[in-house]
């Protein structure tokens, strides 16, 4: 992360007791607010306002999860994006896609052990178009309806039109006709096109993001927003991200929670040397839940914090703890593995002194 130098008049007249004015009072707070707390010495101060607002707003006693299996269909991609150690390039030996039967075995194996999402992710493929994606889902809506598809980012999907000649909105339509239920937030990493154009040149841009999620919207079709932190961004880059992704719910209530973990710079092309801390993702826990105040979840990351950091966020804001889950790559690639089983998760939620629930992708409990 890049330190910015926030001009000094800028956050003339804020305090802590001024935003936890705002807090207690249920008003929205400024971006120059977020900006503030970023630089606010005593993180408990954080915790005590976050953890007021969530329960405001979700069931004080409840933290949910859910049991599903990320499928990387594919590592095939051509895009390049510097913070990613799991694609590979067109034509590479390592390159990889599934066939529909290994597919469909792994979904029946999700099911066998209680899994209720699959959240169905690869790469940009040159060599796929809409109709494997609507033969795929097809199969997978067929033999297994009660099973819920979580799939494809925007960066997928805005390609998927590209090379199939739609227009976004008719692509939307035969991938939720064909099965689709929703959109899960990869690819927002941050969502100013300046730090885009360095981590990921060839990505879609901010603008277009946001209209992916819009289009879904507008279908029918949820989703949910994340951010990734802690590489080339600045605070107020953090700050930038949080504001248009709470204007786009303003707008059109896409989202049904928000995500966000710190770069794992391991096996990446970007040269960062350090991870965000457990602070400072506590902290950026924290702020979302603060400034986010148009979210109902907010979503830790176990995989990239681990147990103990995650549990210690749900005092910080979050109300869900996540998937378990039965497979996962993407990050796994950068040399993390933090896979926890159902009943882990259940005794770390109750160590943190509430009680847990498991859900589907809605958000309903089961």
């Amino acid at each position: 992360m890049v330190m910015a130098t926030i001009a000094p008049d800028r956050l003339a007249g804020i305090s802590i007791d001024t935003i936890a004015d705002k807090i207690y009072g249920n008003q929205r707070l400024t971006a120059e607010d977020a900006l503030y707390l970023y630089q606010h010495p005593n993180l408990l101060d954080l915790a005590t306002l976050a953890h007021f607002r969530r329960r405001q707003v979700t069931d004080p006693q409840t933290v949910t999860y859910i049991i599903g299996r990320i499928l990387n269909y594919t590592n095939v991609c051509w895009v390049r994006c510097k913070f990613c150690a799991f694609y590979r390039v067109p034509n590479s030996p390592e390159g990889y896609l599934h066939s529909d039967e290994e597919i469909l075995s792994k979904v029946q194996d999700t099911v066998e052990k209680g899994g209720v999402e699959i959240l169905f992710q690869g790469g940009l493929n040159p060599k796929l178009k809409i109709d494997y994606y609507e033969g795929i889902f097809g199969k997978i809506k067929e033999r297994f309806p009660q099973v819920i598809l979580h799939a494809l980012s925007p960066a997928e999907i805005i390609y998927i039109a590209h090379i199939s000649k739609l227009t976004l909105v008719e692509t939307l339509e035969r991938l939720k006709a064909a099965g689709l239920h929703s959109i899960p937030g990869a690819g927002g990493e941050i969502l100013v096109d300046r730090v885009r154009k360095i981590i990921a040149p060839y990505k879609d841009t901010t603008d277009e993001w946001l209209e992916c999620m819009r289009a879904a919207s507008a279908l029918g079709i949820r989703s949910t927003a994340s951010m990734m932190f802690g590489h080339v961004e600045t605070i107020e880059d953090r700050v930038e991200h949080l504001g248009r992704i709470r204007d786009l719910q303003d707008e059109c209530s896409p989202f049904r929670a928000f995500i966000t973990w710190n770069f794992q710079p391991e096996d990446t092309n970007l040269p960062i040397s350090n991870k965000a801390s457990g602070a400072d993702y506590l902290r950026t826990v924290a702020i979302s839940r603060l400034f986010l105040d148009n979210f109902d979840n907010l979503q830790v990351s176990i995989l990239t914090q681990g147990p103990k950091i995650a549990q210690a966020a749900l005092n910080y804001g979050a109300n869900d703890f996540g998937s378990v889950m039965i497979e996962e790559n993407v990050v796994s690639a950068a040399g993390n593995k933090f896979i926890l089983s159902a009943e882990e998760f259940e005794r770390i939620i109750k160590g943190a002194g509430f009680e847990a629930k498991r859900r589907n992708t809605r958000y309903e409990l089961i």
